[in-house]
């Protein structure tokens, strides 16, 4: 239902064919991060902690592509790719300073490695660290920092 509600919101402010007065534009944006933050807040409080295992998809191990994949489908409705390459090229690619919560950030780790997390307000992020297990982080962090790549905005 939540998320039907989110979607119709942000549908109805899109197509809209006049503009919206700018305090009921704030109020529907306002209101529509405010429950996006509450849901993943809510992921976080079910996941934390979980460990972190490559090719994982359960609370017995979970990889931060598989951790945004269960997040987007269970609370949002919207099916992303598997692995963190392809969830890269999904929805409309977003500045830095442009961040909104429920945005997924993404990082160069390594020569070929990447990783994925969700904005959970204007500096956190929610992901599976390889070690630390599912946890929140700062984008502002001095290795986070140094290793950003991109965000994708889904919603």
């Amino acid at each position: 239902m939540r998320f039907w509600l989110i979607t119709l919101l942000l549908v109805l402010g899109g197509c809209s064919q006049t503009p919206a007065p700018v305090g009921n534009a704030d109020t529907n944006t306002a209101s529509a991060s405010s429950e996006v933050q509450q849901l993943l807040k809510r992921q976080y409080s079910a996941w934390a902690g979980v460990p972190y295992r490559l090719g994982g998809t359960t609370k017995r191990g979970v990889d931060c592509s598989a951790l945004v994949q269960i997040t987007y489908r269970d609370h949002f409705g919207l099916a992303l790719p598997r692995v963190t390459n392809d969830q890269a090229n999904a929805g409309v690619k977003v500045s830095r300073n442009q961040l909104k919560t429920g945005d997924l950030v993404f990082f160069k780790t390594g020569t070929r490695t990447r990783h994925v997390g969700m904005m959970i307000d204007d500096v956190r992020f929610l992901h599976a660290s390889t070690s630390q297990g599912v946890i929140l982080s700062r984008l502002d962090n001095p290795y986070w920092s140094r290793h950003y790549w991109q965000a994708r905005r889904l919603m």
